[in-house]
């Protein structure tokens, strides 16, 4: 959610710009939401290993659901497509509380 808020700091005049960039990007057709795209780095997997079991069951019903699409050569009804301000970072919090750890194990390391 940090990362929305400071993405909400770009000047207004990108909005257009950023909708056409999310559409464009073509997985919110899929039903995916920003977070469920992200790399499996060491940090995501460690973030979505922390996620609540909703939030993660959510989560993998939707990446079946696309792949399942993706496989079918299909996407969703238009109205089931994720839309831009719909689009929740959830796992950002987790995403970040992990990277802040890493950094204080470093920090850490480095000094003892």
């Amino acid at each position: 959610m940090a990362s929305r808020a400071a993405a909400t700091k770009l000047p207004s005049w990108l909005d257009p710009l950023r909708k056409w960039a999310y559409n464009a990007s073509g997985f919110n057709k899929y039903g995916l939401l920003h977070d469920d795209c992200l790399y499996d780095y060491d940090d995501v997997k460690e973030a979505v290993r922390r996620l609540p079991p909703d939030l993660l069951h959510s989560r993998n019903f939707r990446i079946i659901r696309a792949m399942q699409f993706a496989i079918q050569h299909d996407v969703l009804p238009k109205e089931q497509w994720t839309k831009f301000e719909e689009d929740v970072r959830y796992l950002q919090p987790y995403l970040d509380e992990v990277r802040r750890e890493q950094e204080e194990k470093d920090e850490w390391d480095k000094n003892h």
